[in-house]
């Protein structure tokens, strides 16, 4: 059984590491895929891409999560093409990038973290999935049908923890800012929110929570991030589609509200 055939799926920050990974999950599962992030030429490409390794459309259609006119023509191309949106994936989100030097642990520091930085992670990784879940979600709630996910982060569980980011020499070499599990932890109470809300519109609302995802890091991280894990490593990118496409299609029919955390146990101790 194609657990989401023929359903129309949008996935925001689709062209980054987890959203690429997201957006083949679905279309894998029978989805047609809209792929959204910032570059045109980005998601036209990986969206043709798409299309060429699966049996279903893909669209790209390059929007801002943080502008709201962007997001209605998003709508209304996404409408146009397919006549409905069936599932949105509230996965586009920043992080803190800081060049590795002396200053990267400086900046980060709660007393330093500069004010826009604070502004602007708010702005794409919780006011974004606001105004998505806004503009695209309400089309749902007038169907009476559909499910948004939005991609938390173990973060917005626990506290991190500073120590994990200290080299072997006893040097920092960064800090987590608050900025980050601030807005993952936003993240999480929208998802409550919304689900209360649009219960009785029959759109469900709820969270995957992904854990550390191996991704070229220093390998003295990796590996004390391995040891911290009760499953003895970090996540592979592919780790949390099967996951992802339960949370979009029936089998989680029952549920709405939730956080679904797939971190191998990273918030367990």
């Amino acid at each position: 059984m194609i657990a989401l055939a023929d359903r129309v799926a949008i996935v925001t920050g689709a062209v980054g590491l987890l959203g690429r990974r997201h957006c083949q999950a679905l279309a894998a599962a029978g989805a047609h895929v809209v792929v959204t992030d910032l570059s045109s030429d980005d998601c036209e490409s990986f969206a043709a891409a798409l299309s060429a390794e699966s049996n279903v459309s893909a669209l790209g259609c390059a929007a801002s999560v943080t502008d709201r006119d962007s997001l209605l023509r998003l709508r209304e191309v996404v409408l146009d093409r397919f006549g409905r949106i069936d599932v949105l994936v509230n996965n586009a989100a920043i992080d803190d990038r800081f060049d590795d030097s002396p200053a990267a642990a400086e900046r980060g520091r709660f007393e330093t973290y500069p004010l826009d930085a604070w502004r602007r992670m708010l702005d794409v990784n919780i006011t974004g999935a606001f105004l998505c879940s806004q503009v695209l979600g309400s089309e749902m709630a007038r169907r009476g049908r559909g499910s948004i996910i939005n991609i938390a982060s173990t973060y917005g569980i626990v506290a991190p923890d500073p120590s994990l980011y200290r080299r072997p020499d006893g040097t920092q070499a960064f800090v987590k800012s608050a900025a980050y599990p601030c807005s993952k932890a936003a993240v999480l109470a929208l998802t409550r929110y919304l689900a209360a809300y649009w219960g009785p519109a029959r759109v469900r609302v709820n969270a995957l929570s992904p854990g550390g995802v191996e991704a070229g890091q220093e390998r003295w991280f990796v590996e004390r991030y391995a040891e911290r894990t009760p499953l003895g490593r970090m996540a592979q990118p592919n780790d949390y589609q099967e996951a992802l496409v339960f949370l979009a299609g029936d089998g989680s029919r029952y549920m709405t509200g939730a956080n679904l955390v797939v971190d191998g146990g990273f918030t367990a101790w």
